[in-house]
């Protein structure tokens, strides 16, 4: 099987390996002028999924080609599309389109703009030439070889993106610089409070408690946000979109430990300006961490940097020098 998996250059851009001989529905249509269209216009050599736009020609939805032949003449195509759509932005390369391949097993993906408006479809015999007479198989028998190509690809992908270990280590080690920058920085900082901390014991009891959750937070947001930048394209309406619902997740996270680990103070040291100071600190370094844990991988990727090698190290670095210059800060402003 991995004697057939073909695949072009990976950093070709996808734009160039999508086919366009396929028509675009409009969603308003009905079943029978979406029929209609597709006679009229014809399809290419394999179609799997029709693609559904709005009036401004921006893709709305996927319409399976067994569910467009089964349903009702009269059906509108917005009551039997599928409306979540995962697409391939037109910046991606070749190696970006495979992983989606891989990830979502879909035999078929849109290829959009930045305005989410359709320039091409690219399907799975892009990379293996068993799947352009699959539609002649059973359907178990089809399943099976798309399985195995899936399979076949992933592994395709792990032996290209293999590479000796001097040459992973130049790849990630300046970013680990950032760690040991940051934590350069720290340590400065914590020398600077050396006072507080020696006066205050409680504040030095509870650094751990605060490092670890600022990390854990931050890691959680960095995790879900690299997650949706592989199915999204990065534009302004998308990022400010997600980035308010992240500060709403930022500050219930926040409020939420803070709080609680607040009250642990206050009942194990009876220490009211400890456990303000602790609690506070907590919760403003967690909205922080949640934040920078979201726009440090979207910065990453509009920088066509490697966000899953990158992000961590910085966002870690970042968080932590910000989290600790706020938590020595109010302790000795609080504590003195």
């Amino acid at each position: 099987m991995g004697e057939t998996v073909k695949i072009p250059d990976f950093n070709s851009s996808i734009v160039e390996h999508a086919r366009k001989d396929f028509p675009l529905l409009d969603a308003k249509m009905s079943v029978a002028e979406a029929l209609d269209r597709i006679r009229r216009e014809g399809v290419g050599e394999r179609v799997i999924y029709f693609f559904a736009t709005d009036a401004d020609g921006r893709l709305v939805g996927v319409v399976p080609t067994r569910r467009l032949l089964t349903a009702s003449l009269e059906a509108p195509l917005d009551e039997i599309m599928v409306r979540k759509v995962v697409a391939i932005p037109a910046t991606a390369t070749v190696l970006e389109a495979c992983e989606f391949f891989v990830l979502y097993k879909f035999l078929a993906f849109p290829v959009v703009d930045s305005d989410r408006r359709v320039v091409g479809a690219v399907d799975v015999s892009l990379f293996a030439e068993e799947m352009l007479e699959a539609g002649e198989r059973e359907e178990e028998q089809t399943a099976k070889l798309a399985d195995q190509v899936f399979e076949a690809l992933g592994f395709r992908l792990a032996q290209i993106r293999g590479a000796s270990p001097w040459r992973v280590f130049r790849y990630r080690f300046p970013w680990l610089l950032a760690t040991v920058a940051a934590g350069t920085a720290c340590a400065l900082l914590a020398g600077f409070f050396e006072t507080t901390l020696a006066g205050s014991l409680v504040i030095a009891f509870f650094l751990t408690m605060v490092l670890g959750l600022n990390e854990s937070v931050s890691m959680q947001s960095m995790t879900v946000t690299i997650q949706a930048l592989r199915a999204n394209t990065l534009t302004r309406r998308w990022f400010f979109h997600n980035l308010r619902r992240e500060m709403v997740t930022a500050i219930l996270l926040g409020l939420a430990c803070g709080i609680l680990v607040g009250a642990i103070v206050w009942v194990w040291r009876q220490n009211v300006k400890g456990a303000a100071v602790i609690g506070t600190s907590i919760a403003v370094s967690l909205v922080t961490a949640c934040l920078l844990g979201f726009t440090v991988p979207s910065l990453l990727h509009s920088l066509k940097l490697d966000p899953k090698i990158a992000a961590g190290p910085v966002t870690l670095a970042v968080t932590d020098f910000c989290a600790l210059a706020f938590y020595f800060s109010l302790a000795w402003l609080v504590l003195g």
